[in-house]
């Protein structure tokens, strides 16, 4: 399949949202993805991170750098954050979002800590998330379609067929896109979110 040349795609949202998931569905259904081995698969993402510059796309962003007309027809992978930075454009943004206690939960495990602070953890990536909604739903230069990692892992099928409709795709491949979707890593889990 191709994506329009013209538009830059991308898959955002907060830290351990399901961004990495979103990625390897795309990648499965033949929808173009660019992404570098800068970040190897690991305990905390057994699939890969599908990432570019491991990350760093955010501090190019910041200082312009990043030369986004390079990644038109292709999703990249943004968190949440990075989307304050994006310049005027043409954008088709898939955003994820999950339950915040599950996203702390999986922050603590991947660095192996406590987090002493962790009311104001919540409280900044509750607001974070308010606030990158609220930035990208308002551009006129944006579309957004909004899906949910918890509803994803419980009922694919649904939320896979959401996003093929946004990228104006054939169903054929959901079977193919479905299969990336794995419950047993689905580790950090908060009862009846």
């Amino acid at each position: 399949m191709s994506l329009n040349k013209n538009i830059n795609y991308i898959v955002s949202g907060l830290e351990r949202s399901g961004t990495s998931m979103l990625m390897q569905i795309l990648h499965a259904g033949g929808v173009p993805v660019s992404f570098d081995d800068s970040r190897l698969s690991d305990q905390s993402n057994p699939k890969g991170y599908y990432e570019l510059a491991g990350g760093k796309i955010i501090n190019k962003l910041m200082d312009g750098t990043f030369p986004l007309e390079d990644y038109t027809g292709k999703f990249v992978k943004i968190t949440a954050y990075g989307l304050k930075y994006l310049p005027k454009g043409n954008y088709r943004i898939i955003y994820s979002e999950r339950n915040v206690e599950e996203i702390l939960d999986s922050m603590e495990k991947m660095a192996g800590i406590k987090d002493k602070n962790r009311e104001k953890t919540r409280e900044a990536f509750i607001k974070l998330n308010r606030m990158i909604k609220k930035q990208i739903t308002s551009r006129d230069d944006i579309e957004v379609l909004l899906v949910n990692y918890n509803k994803i892992l419980s009922n694919p099928r649904d939320d896979i067929k959401k996003i093929q409709g946004f990228l104006e795709m054939s169903g054929e491949d959901i079977d193919k896109m479905i299969k990336v979707v794995d419950d047993k890593l689905y580790r950090q889990r908060i009862k009846d979110s």
